[in-house]
């Protein structure tokens, strides 16, 4: 149909019309050859506050300054539910997320992310391969690793005259440093301080949690901190509970506590004795419409100089050896993996323990947590 016999058909609105129409198709087309694949941009998904914002300076803004891509930035609390939820249900709409290495492993091993065991990425900065530069346990079939974190607690100064908690055991002590205490809605890193607390070796914390006996030993020492026991998800909001006096102490994730407690008005302190030590790695949900561009974005996100620039910004260790020659001194020295810390009591997670114990463990957490109801701090059973 020629353009004349459209016009004499169904005037110039219609014309108008397909011409519009041809030429979005034409637009498409020479995107699609162009190999930009079905969108210009991706969504990142990350955890929120001083981490995220570390992220957004450190890789995130220079990258789409760099390549004029376009990344859409959400937040989560961890955990693979949304994850799963996203991949069963055939609407993947997350390209890359910042995963624990523990979650990485699990949803890795249900198959709800790509593979990257064979993905190339930049050699280091100082000329050595990337596979080489890499920490232990920073690459894995599904993940590329971004940082090495901890999570330690936190005391109120002004709530214990004389001597300070300075032990993972004194955090269960209620007697001799009485107040309410806050922890992360998982049951990672709590229930490994509870077994030591009460005597076990930490080479035989895993060994111990994987009997029934095991975890009702640590969910037994936690019944102490019970009583108007506070959750959190956020990463300020132990640094909230503390300075707003809801609670004595609180485990906290290590850097954006130690920063914290720095600010005007913050008057807390940090207990490094007992950290636990972890990573996180970025992947790629199963069924991504961008995989190329996320692999892209990975790429530049975890070179040697985007992970020196995020840690910069809030110092967790970076996954890359490389990148710590980039760092200044007073970088260095905050890192949660520094050697300075090292003649305190440290715990390196186990990962791979996690991912196939998680599930069993965060039952039994989730019963303690219903049981008998958790007072608050009004003593309303909440």
């Amino acid at each position: 149909m020629t353009l004349g016999d459209i016009l004499r058909l169904g005037g110039r609105c219609a014309a108008v019309v397909l011409l519009g129409s041809a030429a979005l198709a034409s637009g498409a087309q020479a995107q699609e050859s162009a190999g930009s694949g079905p969108t210009s941009a991706i969504t990142f998904t990350s955890w929120t506050g001083p981490y995220m914002r570390s992220q957004m300076l450190g890789f995130v803004r220079p990258y789409e300054d760099e390549t004029g891509a376009r990344v859409h930035v959400e937040h989560y609390a961890g955990g693979i539910n949304e994850i799963r939820d996203q991949v069963e249900s055939a609407n993947v709409v997350w390209d890359v997320v910042d995963l624990t290495q523990a979650d990485s492993l699990r949803a890795c091993n249900e198959g709800l992310l790509e593979k990257l065991d064979d993905i190339e990425l930049p050699d280091g900065k100082d000329g050595s391969g990337f596979r080489d530069d890499f920490v232990e346990g920073a690459l894995n079939e599904c993940g590329v690793g971004v940082i090495v974190w901890a999570t330690a607690f936190a005391y109120d100064k002004g709530s214990f005259d004389g001597q300070a908690p300075s032990t993972i055991n004194d955090f269960f002590n209620t007697d001799a440093f009485p107040g309410r205490r806050a922890i992360r809605d998982d049951p990672t890193v709590i229930m490994e301080w509870a077994l030591i607390a009460d005597g076990v070796a930490q080479e035989d914390v895993y060994k111990t949690l994987e009997t029934e006996e095991g975890i009702e030993r640590a969910l037994s020492v936690m019944n102490a901190i019970k009583p108007g026991l506070q959750l959190w998800s956020n990463g300020r909001e132990p640094v909230r509970f503390l300075n707003d006096g809801e609670v004595t102490m609180s485990m906290v994730w290590a850097t954006t506590g130690a920063l914290a407690s720095e600010e005007p008005g913050a008057d807390f302190a940090m207990v490094w004795n007992g950290r636990v030590i972890e990573l996180d790695l970025f992947g790629i949900p199963k069924g991504s419409r961008n995989k190329q561009a996320a692999i892209d974005f990975i790429r530049y996100a975890s070179s040697s100089e985007s992970l020196a620039r995020m840690v910069g910004y809030l110092p967790n260790g970076p996954t890359r050896r490389s990148s710590l020659a980039l760092l200044s001194d007073e970088v260095l020295a905050r890192l949660p993996n520094n050697p300075a810390f090292d003649d305190k009591i440290v715990i390196r997670s186990d990962a791979e323990w996690w991912a196939e114990n998680h599930a069993a463990l965060e039952e039994a957490f989730d019963a303690w947590l219903k049981e008998a109801g958790r007072q608050g701090a009004s003593g309303t059973v909440r």
